[in-house]
């Protein structure tokens, strides 16, 4: 096989697809049960909405065509991450091959992105809008690149889709168009391309896209950022000095961590050849160098601006993303010999993902031999077959208070309404019937129905003689000995 990547450049790109094909066949036949973000995603995507909380709405629309066309479950789920993974990959991929001479280099860069924790691990545990701003960040760089390499009308046009989708993405995604223009500037060849009357095309159909979303943010500004704003103060400082270097302090953290893995596969293969690397340029590598510099002097202003404490590694994959880029371009302006490297990177990388996928993988079989369960354990596919028969077919709305519940049950009742109390969607026909109403108390396997539940209910007219709830307690998947998980749910025929 490693002889067919010396033999074909295109190898590199179909080992990927298998890879990420992998990851959707594992994550299909190791549980029907959702992760965090999987089910918020499938519960969203009964809605077609201009925004839809503290996430922009791209990843949502997309998932809501998926499953308007083939319906709501996991497949679709996974089917959409991954192919967005890939094509991350892919048009990484290319781009790199506009700015790298050598093929090997750039299949390197490509294969580079899957050395990044929130790509091998994150993503495939619980990640949604991120990948969609990984393929967007993709794409601006390859329309980006091209830009400069090769303009014409289309390059500019397609590097102001990528603006637009970007920024209805991720709001962070922003800092990469505005770094890549500062980029360049400095480069006297390439900062003509940013004067050219292509860009005001480019401008005009990245704003278009952004606009019906900006119409909605503007309407719900404390709505969209509170949450991460919120999160990003997770610790209370004492005095602004003291905030601004617990600050700067997460923020060299989560960089270190979200890049010592890229920088050892890379010092691992090139090892008695760092200085020279380091030491080496060219043009590309100063650009891609100067917009990562400048997207994370970006980030560091906006912690010191919102007194923010904690930052995530995922919040600045997007950025760190231009790692391998940067040192493939470096390592050709090193003119470092490549014999035998490539196949060396190769196999590390492989070795790296494919451990990891088998770890997420095996955590839902292997956790419970230990007693320890995570939502994958959790049997809501089985809930849902015994409600149906139980009660002789399938609700037309199933209402309750715990979004786990909801995602899940929106991709085992794919033709009910799925709801909760004061969530922020469309206004939901509450006459519907029959009727699901399910709820989950830790503390006891025959809960009470919630107060919350109840005044919804009752605000329904529906009698409290009606709510007359039912218990029934499953065993986990993959559970071990007579370990049960207890549902509880009122039906309501008419």
């Amino acid at each position: 096989m490693l002889e067919a990547f010396d033999r074909r450049p295109n190898a590199a790109f179909v080992a990927v697809a298998g890879y990420f094909l992998l990851c959707i066949v594992l994550r299909l036949a190791v549980s029907n049960s959702l992760e965090i973000d999987e089910a918020g995603v499938a519960l969203q995507s009964q809605f077609l909405q201009l925004g839809y909380g503290p996430q922009p709405p791209f990843y949502n629309w997309l998932q809501y065509g998926l499953a308007q066309s083939i319906g709501a479950s996991l497949a679709t789920l996974s089917v959409l991450k991954n192919s967005l993974l890939f094509l991350s990959c892919l048009f990484y991929g290319l781009a790199a091959r506009l700015v790298l001479s050598n093929w090997r280099l750039s299949a390197m860069a490509m294969l580079g992105v899957l050395t990044l924790p929130p790509v091998f691990l994150l993503a495939q545990r619980d990640l949604s809008h991120t990948v969609a701003a990984l393929f967007t960040v993709s794409l601006f760089l390859y329309g980006f690149l091209r830009t400069l390499t090769r303009p014409t009308l289309f390059s500019y046009l397609l590097t102001g889709i990528a603006v637009g989708i970007g920024i209805i993405s991720k709001y962070n995604f922003v800092l990469i168009p505005v770094s890549a223009i500062i980029a360049v500037l400095p480069e006297r060849d390439l900062r003509a391309h940013v004067f050219d009357w292509r860009i005001l095309p480019a401008i005009v159909i990245a704003a278009l896209i952004v606009l019906p979303h900006s119409y909605w943010l503007l309407q719900n500004l404390d709505f969209a950022s509170g949450g991460t704003l919120n999160e990003m103060r997770e610790h209370e400082a004492q005095g602004r000095l003291l905030q601004a270097l617990r600050g700067t302090y997460a923020l060299g953290s989560a960089i270190i961590g979200g890049g010592l893995v890229s920088a050892l596969v890379f010092g691992l293969v090139f090892r008695g050849k760092v200085r020279v690397i380091w030491q080496a340029e060219n043009q590309w590598s100063r650009v891609v160098g100067r917009m990562i510099a400048i997207c994370l002097v970006g980030v560091l202003l906006i912690v010191l601006g919102v007194a923010a404490t904690h930052i995530r590694e995922k919040w600045l994959v997007l950025y760190l993303m231009l790692v391998p880029l940067y040192l493939c371009l470096k390592i050709e302006a090193a003119k470092i010999d490549l014999t035998n490297m490539f196949r060396r990177f190769f196999l590390l990388v492989a070795f790296l993902a494919l451990t990891a996928l088998t770890i997420v993988s095996a955590r839902a079989i292997v956790r419970p031999w230990f007693g320890d369960y995570s939502r994958l354990n959790i049997p809501y596919s089985d809930f849902a077959e015994a409600v149906a028969q139980a009660e002789g077919g399938q609700p037309a709305l199933v209402v309750t208070n715990d979004k786990q519940i909801a995602g899940n049950l929106r991709t085992r009742f794919s033709a009910a309404l799925v709801t909760m109390p004061k969530l922020n969607a469309l206004p939901v026909d509450m006459t519907k019937r029959p009727l699901l109403v399910v709820w989950h108390d830790d503390t006891t396997q025959e809960a009470p129905i919630p107060d919350l539940l109840k005044d919804t209910l009752k605000a329904s007219t529906i009698p409290e003689a009606a709510m007359m709830p039912r218990h029934l307690a499953l065993p986990y998947i993959h559970g071990a000995g007579s370990d049960r998980y207890a549902f509880s749910y009122i039906w309501i025929a008419e």
